[in-house]
Formats: structure tokens, C-alpha cells, sequence
């Protein structure tokens, strides 16, 4: 969960706070104990010389944040730094005597309620979870997809969902390669699984989709990208990165591909030194990868090419690197622009 990953301010402001505070450091990875100038001394303790300054800086850098002190003095500390559900940090409240753990801001996406149950833990109290959705026992569509890898395309797609299951009402759940269905079919009264997704589009209610697939999308959808694309290449020397970014746009566009799927750009390993495609592959966000003539040239291919085979010395490079990237079927068989071509491959989920 997010709230392992970034790094853990423990902020106390008394000397009984400071104990709690260098306690839990000593148990949570990644966490840093800050005290006032006057409370800290001992081994491992980070001073701050205003509390306002310590929770801003938190939210530059992105930092958990424990707070060992009163709700109220959190809460109007960090309003001015709220952003969003999608952005901020973890923040977790926790009394002076160790006995409540409060998840306060970013319960689900930040990992605050994670957190508070391991604070809690530490410190042998009880951590306090007020979201809806925990309270009802009820699965948190945002919570499932970052533990599976999905990306949220539609933050606020996320309340409706979940103002559904709240009060009873089915969700469909859309989700032909199954990165969702083995943890929600445990909630057979709440979601109705419909494997096709151009039969669904036509059906009314809540539904989650979970895949790489582009429509256009009825209101009451909450979309999920799994990562599970890679788009294989080949281009002509020189080729620019805006070129070849709008290619594979357009491309994905056409076929209806959403680029949030996409994981990887891959070539040929004599292509590894082409600004364009190490460009377009940082423009995208994604991996750049590319493979030898010797491993590409045994990948059976629908389009291989006599002349790519004279002047690559294999028969393919867009489909046969999009392939051997990990793919297990060609989603778009090999496209050509003026300067590239282009294929595109279902990788297998991990």
C-alpha cells in the first residue's frame, strides 16, 4: 500500500508525545521522529521550530504523517495543503496515551487507514477507520485497484460505486481477464459479473470495468487500466519523438486501446540508440526495452517483411518485439506510418 511506500513523519509536541513518538520510529520502517528544538536529544530524533513548518514541508515531499497531539491542531495545521483524495498524504492521529490510532485524511488512496492499523498495532491500541465502506465491511474499489496495479482513470467514479454498494444496490463488474473477480466474488449479492464489455456498454446501473479496452463510456462507469500493453516499434533513422508519439496515439485511438494500458515500447537492439523512440518511450511514461536480431528472429510473426529481413537481418521488429516483450497476442497486427511501424501486444498480468 501506498503509505509503506513513502516515507513516515512522526510529529509529537510534549515529552510524553516524544516517547510514543521515538517508540513507534523504532517499529515502523521508513519513519522519522520530529520533536520542538526543546524535546529533541536523544539518538535519531529530527527537530522542527514551528509545527506549521513541519506539516508543510510533509506535503511537499509527500510524507506519512503520524501526529501525536489533539485532532483539532491537525486538522486546521495541514487545511492549507489539502489537494486531494488522489494526492495527498496519510495522516493518522494518535493520543498522547497511545490508545486510539485515527486514520484523518486519505483513508483509501493514501493508506491512512493502513497505517492507523499499524500504528495500533505498535502500540497496542485501537485503530479508529470511519470510511464507509471499511465500517460496512465492504470492499473499496479504490483500495482493490492500487493493490492490484490498476490505475483509476475516473477518480470520481469511485463515490458512485461505492454510494451503490452502500445501499444495496448491484454493480456490475466488467472484467474479461479477471484481476478483480477472484475478491469480489466473495460479494455474490453485490456484483454481477458480465464478461462482455460491448453487451454491457448497453446496460443501465453502477458498473466497475476493469481492462485495457476504449468506449465511449456511460455515465455511472468507474474504469480500471491494468498495465498490460506493449506497443513493439521499428522507425527509420531520425525519426522524431512527436512523429512517432502521435502514431502510436492515433493508433491506439483507432482501435479503441486506452494509452494507460500501455507498459513498454519495444525495439530492435539496433534501434536502442534512436533519440526518437527513447523520447517517445519518456514523452509516454513507459518502459523502453529492446531485444537482439538473434532473439527476434525465431518469433513467428502474421507480417514479416523480405526487405526489414535484408536491412535487420530478421523478419519483423514491430510485431516480433512486441511479442517477445512478454506478449501473448498481437491486439494490432503491424500498422505503418511514413516513418515507423508499429504493432501492439497483450502482455500476461502479474
Amino acid at each position: 500500500m501506498v503509505s509503506q511506500e513513502r516515507p513516515i513523519k512522526i510529529l509529537a509536541l510534549t515529552s510524553q508525545g516524544a516517547a510514543l513518538a521515538r517508540r513507534l520510529g523504532r517499529e515502523l520502517a521508513g519513519a522519522e521522529c520530529w520533536l520542538p528544538k526543546n524535546q529533541a536529544g536523544e539518538p535519531g530524533d529530527q527537530a522542527f521550530s514551528r509545527l506549521s513548518e513541519a506539516f508543510r514541508e510533509a506535503f511537499e515531499r509527500g510524507d506519512n504523517l503520524v501526529c501525536i497531539m489533539a485532532a483539532g491542531i491537525v486538522v486546521r495545521g495541514i487545511a492549507p495543503y489539502l489537494q486531494g483524495k488522489d494526492t495527498d498524504p496519510a495522516v493518522v492521529v494518535v493520543d498522547e496515551a497511545g490508545r486510539f490510532a485515527i486514520s484523518l485524511l486519505s483513508g483509501h488512496l493514501g493508506g491512512a487507514n493502513e497505517l492507523a492499523r499499524r500504528v495500533a498495532k505498535v502500540l497496542g491500541g485501537a485503530p479508529v477507520i470511519t470510511t464507509a465502506t471499511d465500517v460496512q465491511g465492504l470492499p473499496a474499489l479504490d483500495v482493490l485497484a492500487v493493490q492490484h496495479g490498476l490505475t483509476i482513470e475516473n477518480l470520481a467514479g469511485v463515490r458512485p460505486i461505492h454510494m451503490a454498494l452502500l445501499e444495496g444496490r448491484p454493480v456490475r463488474l466488467v472484467d474479461p481477464e479477471g484481476f478483480l473477480y477472484g475478491e469480489l466474488s466473495a460479494f455474490p449479492e453485490l456484483f454481477s459479473l458480465d464478461p462482455d464489455l460491448d453487451r454491457a456498454l448497453n446496460g443501465p446501473g453502477p458498473t466497475v470495468y476493469a481492462g485495457f479496452r476504449e468506449r465511449y463510456w456511460p455515465p455511472g462507469w468507474l474504469r480500471l487500466r491494468p498495465r498490460n500493453l506493449v506497443a513493439g516499434m521499428g522507425c527509420h533513422k531520425g525519426a522524431p519523438a512527436e512523429e512517432l508519439v502521435e502514431f502510436i496515439k492515433q493508433t491506439f485511438k483507432q482501435e479503441g486501446l486506452s494509452l494507460l494500458s500501455l507498459k513498454a515500447l519495444a525495439t530492435i537492439e539496433a534501434k536502442k540508440d534512436e533519440p526518437g523512440l527513447r523520447m517517445a518511450a519518456r514523452v509516454l511514461g513507459v518502459e523502453f526495452l529492446w531485444f537482439t536480431a538473434t532473439e527476434l528472429e525465431d518469433i513467428p510473426v502474421p507480417n514479416p517483411s523480405p526487405r526489414v529481413a535484408r536491412h535487420m537481418q530478421v523478419a519483423s521488429v514491430s510485431e516480433a518485439a512486441a511479442l517477445k516483450a512478454g506478449g501473448v497476442e498481437l491486439i494490432v497486427t503491424k500498422q505503418k506510418s511514413p516513418n515507423a511501424t508499429l504493432a501492439v501486444a497483450r502482455v500476461v498480468w502479474r
